[in-house]
């Protein structure tokens, strides 16, 4: 795929413009460039080898499946895996900071379950508590939001590529953890989820200043200042993502309740 930064696509004029070129030229993020909205709707991501890592992937959840309903999760997921790192939002992700994080959530709030409940549940046994899994997933999700090693990750694919893997498999771990957890437990973990992703979206939306340089120079060309584009990325983990969180908690919670009125009635 292309790797060539084009400063004057995504940098500013004037003053910042010139500032801007030599940052510019420093963020090879694995998904191209930051493209411009003309650009985008062919920034398709055909590496070969991501497309045979997802192929061999979808091939063994397919055959790991035992029931209608496990293989079209699998097909779900493998199509939002594709919409993720095969489509050009996959590019959209190198130009705006709120693409990404809206790329991170759907790692972790939405594949991550689709792959475990993929699978049998015999095949989910993680070893950890989902206390466990619980701290490991938040510690993990703010360490590649903090601003530094986010930089990194935009830098490297090696790094880019261990943040994707960890940001999905400590949730695959969280999510195995839930599906085998008591109610109560559950409901506990779902909720804590849900106050840390929000604690960490309310520090970026409130934050003073842009806090992440490889998109200091990236948004104007989508009618967004750096920091405006923080601000939206801030809201989306604080108000859609953890409200993935707290409905799950809550069917939980109506499950468990049912299940007690049964009882009860019986």
């Amino acid at each position: 795929m292309a790797r060539d930064a084009d400063p004057g696509a995504s940098a500013g004029t004037g003053r910042l413009c010139q500032v801007s070129i030599p940052a510019v030229r420093e963020w090879l993020p694995y998904c191209g460039a930051a493209p411009v909205p003309a650009d985008l709707l062919g920034r398709w991501n055909l590496d070969p080898f991501l497309l045979a890592g997802i192929g061999l992937v979808a091939l063994l959840l397919w055959r790991a499946g035992e029931s209608g309903g496990q293989r079209r999760l699998t097909g779900a997921a493998i199509g939002l895996a594709l919409f993720l790192f095969v489509s050009p939002f996959c590019a959209l992700s190198s130009a705006l900071f709120s693409a990404r994080v809206t790329h991170h959530v759907l790692l972790a709030a939405v594949l991550a379950p689709m792959l475990v409940y993929a699978l049998p549940e015999a095949k989910t046994r993680w070893p950890g508590s989902l206390g466990l899994w619980t701290g490991v997933q938040a510690v993990t999700f703010w360490l590649w939001h903090a601003p530094g090693l986010y930089a990194e990750a935009l830098s490297s694919d090696a790094i880019y590529w261990l943040m994707q893997m960890s940001l999905t498999l400590t949730a695959m771990g969280f999510w195995a953890g839930l599906r085998r957890a008591s109610a109560l437990t559950s409901v506990a973990a779902l909720l804590v989820s849900t106050v840390q992703m929000g604690l960490l979206g309310a520090l970026i939306t409130f934050a003073g200043a842009p806090l992440y340089a490889p998109h200091f120079f990236t948004t104007e060309p989508w009618g967004l200042s750096a920091l405006e584009d923080q601000q939206m990325a801030g809201l989306i983990m604080w108000a859609p993502s953890a409200g993935l969180y707290l409905a799950a908690a809550l069917v939980i919670a109506q499950r468990w309740f049912a299940a007690e009125d049964r009882e009860i009635a019986a």
